[in-house]
């Protein structure tokens, strides 16, 4: 059977993969700890899922809704974002999209021609690259030299004449790093400079630890706020990823063709999803500072323990979302394996631990490792971590 080149020089998501091996080895009776996929291990709060179970026995959510989102979830969108950032964003400046991860496909396919570039700072979320190239595009990796975080000088040196976007990811995935005001703010107005939009992807901003401030792209200037889409969504935050509910904000003109594409995409995002994303959005936040704190001290547990394990290097303590992203080529020196992918898979496979190989982020020395789960099996799982590094 022929398939296109476009899909064929697709790969597919490294962590939806990994997540999917641990699965059928779970199934198998195998004792695996998950630490490679990102998503919280709570459960939805009920009151969130009271408004959908509201929604289906009133019957509202039997029936098709408008392309980019209910009246009501963009009204409560718009509220909770003003409350958060002092921006007020009108109906038609939001597309409600099914997860945060299509209102970036759909941005990348309405945004980008044949052959335009979009900056991508490296490490980065696994999906970025692809769908860009799925869009006809071409990523082009800009590596941060210091502190996962990209400067305008390593931008100014990837860009082109063909550079349409850059994604600015804080918290990140995968390093949990957080972009400083100051930081924002050179880079917004050297985007603004040169005509590049900004791809604000803010889904972990509630995730947030120890202190730490945290300022969006949308914030600083309302000149940078005008030249940035906002990307976000309730999986990470309200414990919602099975939900599949996120949103786009920004320029009308986009906001618009985004809708044109998911009208002949999706139809309209899950109608009964849609009304618990009203419930968690017009919430006082209580559920979500629970589980952040939850998330917090989890990273002050497992920061240190991680730090200390052989061939582990790990500097800094993330200030936000929920992964550690140490480099391991030394404990992979150290086990005799030639690479951390190699290093990675015999993890797997000897002890039951998952983590994602770092080539998936851009970052081949690296390995990624969620926090979010249990502090039993996070111990559990440094514990087996240190035996195999130990005893290899």
């Amino acid at each position: 059977m022929h398939l296109s080149k476009r899909i064929n020089s697709v790969s597919p998501s490294a962590t939806l993969a990994i997540s999917t091996l641990t699965k059928q080895m779970k199934a198998k009776g195998q004792d695996v700890i998950d630490l490679s996929i990102g998503q919280p291990d709570f459960t939805t709060p009920q009151f969130i899922d009271a408004a959908a179970t509201a929604a289906i026995n009133s019957g509202q959510a039997s029936f098709y809704t408008p392309a980019t989102g209910i009246a009501e979830l963009k009204d409560a969108i718009a509220a909770h974002v003003a409350k958060q950032t002092g921006v007020t964003y009108a109906k038609s400046q939001i597309a409600v999209t099914t997860g945060a991860k299509l209102a970036l496909y759909g941005l990348f396919q309405v945004l980008l021609d044949p052959g335009d570039e979009v900056l991508v700072p490296t490490p980065g979320w696994v999906s970025y690259v692809e769908q860009i190239r799925l869009a006809g595009g071409v990523p082009r990796a800009v590596v941060a030299a210091a502190h996962f975080k990209v400067t305008v000088d390593e931008l100014e040196a990837q860009r082109t004449r063909k550079t349409r976007a850059v994604i600015i990811n804080s918290p990140q995935n995968p390093s949990g790093a957080v972009y400083a005001r100051q930081e924002l703010t050179l880079i917004g107005n050297w985007a603004l400079q040169h005509g590049i939009l900004v791809v604000a992807d803010d889904i972990y901003r509630d995730l947030i630890y120890n202190g730490a401030s945290y300022t969006s792209m949308i914030e600083i200037d309302p000149a940078i706020t005008a030249n940035t889409v906002l990307i976000s969504g309730v999986s990470k935050s309200y414990a919602m990823t099975g939900w599949r509910i996120g949103f786009a904000a920004g320029p009308e003109k986009l906001i618009d063709a985004l809708g044109k594409l998911l009208g002949h995409a999706t139809g309209n995002p899950t109608a009964a999803s849609q009304y618990a994303a009203v419930a968690a959005f017009t919430s006082d936040g209580t559920a979500v500072e629970t589980m952040r704190q939850a998330f917090e001290d989890r990273l002050n547990t497992i920061f240190p323990l991680v730090q200390k394990l052989p061939g582990f290097d790990l500097p800094e303590k993330p200030q936000g979302a929920f992964y550690l992203f140490p480099q391991v080529k030394r404990a992979a020196a150290l086990t005799h394996y030639t690479s951390v992918d190699d290093f990675v898979a015999a993890l797997l496979q000897e002890t039951g631990v998952a983590l994602v190989p770092g080539r998936a982020f851009g970052m081949p020395d690296y390995a990624r490792l969620s926090y979010a789960t249990d502090k039993a099996s996070l111990l559990d799982a440094v514990g087996r971590i240190e035996n195999f590094v130990g005893n290899n």
